[in-house]
């Protein structure tokens, strides 16, 4: 038995196996029962096939272009999904060790790494990266079946308590608190976003651990004291009994799933909440969360990896009609392709836009290949006989863009007969500053806004979140970001168009009452975020959010709007509490 203490933030005690999430590389392990152990390894095999298909495609293109000679290096990798080292190793180590599969890959590149990091060729170390880029391929495929904590938690057999090196409050909103007993992070302090997120859910919570979540074996017992602070690693049989009868802690009523009804703040404003869909395996977490309808379907999702081309429109058209039926009568927003032209063969590209048009992506990569664009537009049309469909533009930057492809739409609406041209209604996805700026011109354009958080505030603050020499600077409540988000809201009142707000800020509880405050009512989010961001709303009152808001409008950075904004969330806490 083993102590380690923290700082508690959350009172409450919780009994649990432990549960590993290490955010940094982005996979998470737990322990799986025996009778899961060949299904794991299934899962490892699928993951290699489709990693084996998706490199013989990108092989495949880049030796009928200008650096046909690179191809070699992606045939490289191919063979590195049959070494005994990687696959072989990761499959025994969900064997041995009962792990998941992500997990496994995992620990089977760090070995290959430290060998490699060890020869003294250069040529050869640098063989590492591609080692890398295998793994990282077949995590990414694995997630597959499984993308979010909250669907990896689902597979664990018991209760359990959440280890992570960070847990940001967005990814806490994701989780099933009836899985999740407690949770307990290396980093943090008591104004920690997700602490005050825990308090206020009554969950059991330890922060400032340091280094628990490199210490505890995924699967070990664990009792946590959210109250002390301490943390008990392989408790005996009777602490467990003991921490067990102290556990009668009262269970927060609404964050469960599935609640029905419409989502009205304290003083009577209508908030919808419509779920991000990217398989359609995941609309079964529509009725389970409540989502009134879907925000996004990210339709690139349906390539796994096949070059864009390859897709003919009679497979697009079965996709799109089965998640129309699928959710109907509630509305599907279906974004178009949001891809760069290396998802496009090279072929369909002309050399002269690939040196003169950077950032080709998007809305622009579809009007620069327009038999691509009008091939989804048509499945689309067609689609939309079968349930009411929006369909979004994404990366739009300018007037003339949504003019010709909306010329387009109509064009293929008109030749397909039966569907009026207006009856489908189209949208513009708001994701660069060039984009919220013009809001005021693009509305008369458009029927509806989305608002894309994550793009938004990259290129507004020129940040790239996988660079960590400028990643901390990626703040979402940058002053300039919340006004270009109120310029798109106002621009959409005045022309009385509606406008939802999707990506990370949507998900994250913290930052609902902020929204609400500058004016949102309609959000999209990932379908586990809902139960959560559904409580926090019909406990708010519009009134004092619009306040909030005011005031933090008023303030010069992002930290200070912070600190702002998590008192106003830790007052209100407090308030709610029984015993204050």
């Amino acid at each position: 038995m083993d102590r380690l203490t923290g700082i508690g933030v959350s009172s409450g005690i919780a009994v649990g196996r432990a549960v590993i999430l290490t955010q940094r590389t982005e996979v998470m392990r737990f322990p799986i029962p025996p009778d899961r152990i060949e299904r794991e390894v299934q899962a490892l095999h699928s993951a290699r096939d489709l990693s084996r298909q998706q490199l013989r495609d990108i092989s495949a293109r880049i030796a009928q272009g200008p650096a046909s000679e690179l191809a070699a290096l992606f045939d490289a990798q191919i063979l590195m999904l049959d070494d005994e080292m990687l696959i072989g190793q990761a499959e025994k180590i969900v064997r041995e060790e009962r792990v998941n599969a992500a997990w496994a890959v995992h620990r089977a590149y760090e070995g290959l790494f430290e060998l490699f990091s060890k020869m003294e060729d250069p040529y050869l170390r640098e063989r590492e990266n591609d080692v890398a880029d295998v793994a990282g391929r077949l995590r990414m495929n694995l997630r597959h079946g499984a993308r979010g904590p909250k669907e990896l938690l689902s597979q664990i057999d018991g209760p359990s308590i959440l280890i992570a090196d960070e847990l940001t409050a967005s990814v806490a909103a994701q989780l099933d608190w009836s899985r999740v007993q407690g949770f307990a992070t290396d980093a943090g302090s008591r104004t920690y976003h997700t602490a005050i997120l825990a308090r206020s859910l009554k969950v059991p919570a330890i922060v400032g651990l340091h280094d628990a979540s490199l210490r505890i074996v995924a699967g070990t017992p664990l009792v946590l004291d959210g109250t002390t602070g301490e943390l008990v690693v392989s408790p005996s049989p009777e602490a467990i009994d003991e921490a067990q009868r102290r556990a009668a802690w009262p269970r927060r009523k609404g964050t469960g799933a599935g609640e029905a009804g419409p989502i009205v703040t304290t003083d009577g404003v209508r908030v919808r909440l419509e779920a991000n869909i990217e398989l359609l395996e995941d609309l079964e977490y529509l009725n389970e969360y409540g989502a009134e309808g879907v925000g996004l379907y990210r339709s690139e999702f349906m390539l796994s990896g096949r070059a864009l081309e390859s897709v003919t429109e009679d497979e697009q058209y079965a996709m799109y009609r089965s998640l129309i039926e699928q959710v109907a009568p509630r509305p599907v927003t279906i974004r178009t392709f949001d891809l760069d032209e290396r998802q496009v063969s090279r072929d369909q590209l002309r050399p002269e836009r690939r040196r003169t048009r950077p950032g080709l992506r998007g809305l622009r990569l579809g009007l620069a290949n327009p038999d691509l664009l009008r091939t989804q537009l048509r499945a689309l049309v067609r689609a939309s006989a079968h349930g009411p469909l929006r369909i979004m533009f994404p990366f739009v930057t300018g007037v003339e863009e949504v003019r010709q492809a909306r010329a387009m739409l109509t064009a293929e609406a008109s030749a397909f007969g039966r569907i009026a041209p207006g009856q489908i209604q189209v949208g513009a996805m708001i994701e660069v500053p060039s984009a919220a700026l013009a809001a005021d011109l693009l509305a008369p354009d458009v029927d509806f806004f989305t608002i894309g958080t994550n793009d938004l505030i990259q290129y507004s603050l020129a940040v790239d979140r996988t660079d960590d020499r400028v990643s901390d600077l990626y703040e979402p409540l940058h002053p300039a970001v919340l006004r270009l988000i109120r310029v798109v809201r106002r621009a959409a009142a005045r022309h009385r168009i509606p406008v939802s707000l999707c990506g990370e800020m949507a998900s994250d509880p913290a930052l609902v009452g902020l929204l609400v405050g500058l004016g949102l009512t309609e959000f999209s989010m990932t379908p586990g975020a809902i139960p959560i961001v559904r409580q926090v709303v019909q406990e708010l009152s519009a009134q004092d959010a619009r306040r909030l808001a005011g005031h933090a409008l008023r303030l010069a950075t992002a930290a200070e709007i912070e600190e702002y904004l998590f008192d106003a969330l830790a007052a209100s806490a407090i308030q709610r509490s029984p015993s204050s």
